[in-house]
């Protein structure tokens, strides 16, 4: 009571208390991932970030796996992502779907998704306002470099 001081718990290690599944180790992801907000709304550094992907560089996501986090339905994505410059991660994306979105995800789906190149901290988002040419160049791209 008196005296005591209240250790102050980070949001991320909470959520990876309350939901395991949602843990760095599950999700595929080393120390560097910040993780998951328990509500992004909340959070100033989550919508900050969202900005930031919104604008970010487009590259490739195969959906690896998705785990819901409430009944929103907020789904935490996981994808293999691929970019223009070769370079491969497990990208996170914390996003909320539609139930028919969410009835047509299948793992193995390619998806655009947005990145940011100067971070890289596993973050990504839904690219759902890409052009489909630039998407299809994209992909010509990461296909013929795996090709040679």
């Amino acid at each position: 009571m008196f005296g005591s001081k209240k250790r102050k718990t980070k949001p991320n290690d909470l959520m990876a208390r309350l939901r395991p599944d949602l843990s760095r180790e599950s999700l595929g992801v080393g120390p560097d991932f910040p993780g998951v907000a328990p509500n992004p709304l909340l959070s100033g550094e989550a919508r900050k970030r969202d900005a930031e992907l919104r604008a970010g560089a487009l590259a490739l996501g195969v959906l690896v796996d998705w785990r819901e986090v409430n009944s929103n339905p907020r789904v935490v994505l996981m994808f293999d992502v691929e970019t223009a410059d070769g370079i491969s991660f497990r990208g996170i994306a914390d996003e909320g779907l539609t139930i028919t979105e969410l009835t047509r995800l299948a793992p193995g789906q390619t998806l655009p998704v947005r990145y940011r190149p100067a971070v890289m901290d596993h973050y990504v988002s839904l690219a759902r306002d890409a052009d489909p040419a630039h998407v299809r160049q994209l992909s010509d791209r990461i296909a013929g470099r795996k090709r040679t």
